[in-house]
């Protein structure tokens, strides 16, 4: 069944990424005292009392900005309007009513939605005056709550009940499948923004030649082949030297966050620049993280002889990047539409192998044979001896090896055997974790 859609709407900086949070009962949204650090209209699943809740959080634009920012900011935001069935306008009780937000008030009113009027930052008895002035709005009587300690909320969950009427409110939370998390990531103005809307096909999101442009990661439904996918774009990460704004901290600490909820993640690159060392310090992230990897070169279009190119290309990542040895390269250009036909199907190759469970047996028979062909180097005139390999979870793959002296087992060794499963299971570009423990087989008889 549907569950209602909620926009949150209203000026700069009167809290609605805050009660955006609050409904979606966790802090999906950044929350800064500036205003206009929410740019793209975010989405999330929430919940109020007993009504499930689609919620859509806004830009809060002011109508005096002419830039083209400002202009997509607002084009957002009428968006969120277009799809709600309520919309939440929220106010500052304790700044009262501004020309910004009679402005706001026309906007809502020609969109014909349903209204619920909020008088946010209304903690104790702060903002009587402005919960007065706020009926001049023409919105009837304002809820006041302060969503940052959570008061008010049973009087939101009573107009909002009000408002939806006979709304059919079964939750279908209950999904068959949950969606496969793609999070795509790299430098700022890498082209991130643009290559999510070329790949749903529609302005989702902003984008700009500035570096910037987007603060929050950003959750976009998306469905391909039949299969539901949830991309996130996500905030330009620089070096951390170069991050002195606390915004832009909490900028990266939400792409930090979306890597780690991901499954597979894009890493966009440019083509003409190719391997920086940032690109390589956000890939090695991505694989520490245990996250699968796909690496789009952006801007291929520009590239000349593209087929020698991409050969090289390949086999310097792999030289830089031995860890992700056969991780799939995409070249793309999202402008022109060319090569984004080939990022799904690279994706869903790299998640069934990241997923991939494979018998102990045919582990065992390949461990036999591959220390049979190179045994480990003997430590101080003393043979090790591996004596049991099997896998422990997925996602990413994760084996444990029972060896007798096992800490002094060389990394090289555990190379060896990591590339040896790498290659004799076919699980190309997959992060693989192997865990090295003493003991004796437990299988074994006596």
């Amino acid at each position: 069944m549907a569950v209602p859609t909620i926009a949150v709407v209203g000026r700069p900086n009167v809290g609605k990424s805050t009660l955006f949070n609050r409904l979606a009962g966790k802090p999906l949204a950044i929350v800064d005292d500036r205003p206009g650090v929410t740019r793209d209209r975010r989405e999330a699943r929430g919940r109020l009392g007993d009504i499930p809740l689609r919620i859509i959080d806004t830009a809060g634009f002011d109508d005096a900005d002419a830039t083209r920012l400002g202009t997509d900011m607002r084009a957002q935001t009428d968006a969120a309007l277009r799809e709600a069935d309520v919309c939440l306008f929220v106010i500052d009780a304790r700044e009262g009513i501004t020309a910004l937000d009679q402005a706001f008030g026309d906007v809502i009113r020609r969109s014909g939605k349903p209204v619920i009027l909020i008088a946010n930052k209304a903690e104790g008895r702060a903002g009587v005056d402005g919960i007065t002035e706020s009926y001049a709005l023409g919105f009837g009587e304002p809820v006041a709550i302060s969503a940052s300690h959570g008061e008010g909320m049973g009087d939101l969950h009573a107009r909002l009940t009000q408002e939806l009427g006979d709304f059919d409110r079964l939750d279908d939370d209950r999904e068959d499948e949950p969606p496969l998390r793609i999070a795509v990531i790299g430098r700022p103005n890498a082209g991130k923004s643009t290559l999510i809307n070329a790949l749903i096909g529609e302005d989702r999101l902003i984008t700009g030649p500035e570096a910037g442009v987007t603060r929050d990661a950003i959750a976009v439904d998306w469905l391909w082949d039949g299969q539901r996918v949830r991309l996130h774009d996500t905030a330009g990460l620089r070096k951390k030297g170069k991050v002195n704004d606390r915004l832009e901290r909490m900028s990266a600490a939400d792409t930090l966050r979306a890597i780690k909820f991901a499954e597979v993640v894009l890493l966009l690159v440019d083509a003409e620049h190719p391997f920086e060392k940032q690109d390589l310090t956000l890939a090695d992230l991505v694989l520490r993280e245990g996250r699968a990897l796909v690496m789009v070169l952006a801007k291929w279009d520009l590239v000349p002889n593209r087929q020698a190119a991409l050969k090289e290309l390949q086999y310097e990542f792999e030289r830089l990047l031995p860890q992700a040895k056969g991780a799939p390269l995409v070249p793309v250009s999202a402008l022109k539409n060319k090569g984004l036909e080939d990022i799904m199907p690279a994706v869903t190759r790299l998640h069934r192998d990241w997923s991939a469970k494979i018998k102990t047996r045919d582990l065992n028979d390949w461990l036999q044979e591959m220390v049979s062909r190179h045994p480990p180097p003997a430590v101080q005139g003393k043979r090790i001896k591996p004596r049991y390999l099997s896998q422990t979870k997925s996602r990413p793959p994760t084996f444990v090896l029972m060896c007798s002296r096992a800490a002094d087992l060389p990394e090289s060794y555990k190379r060896y055997l990591i590339n040896g499963i790498r290659e004799a299971f076919d699980m190309p570009g997959v992060p693989i974790r192997l865990i090295v423990k003493g003991g004796k087989n437990p299988y074994a008889k006596g």
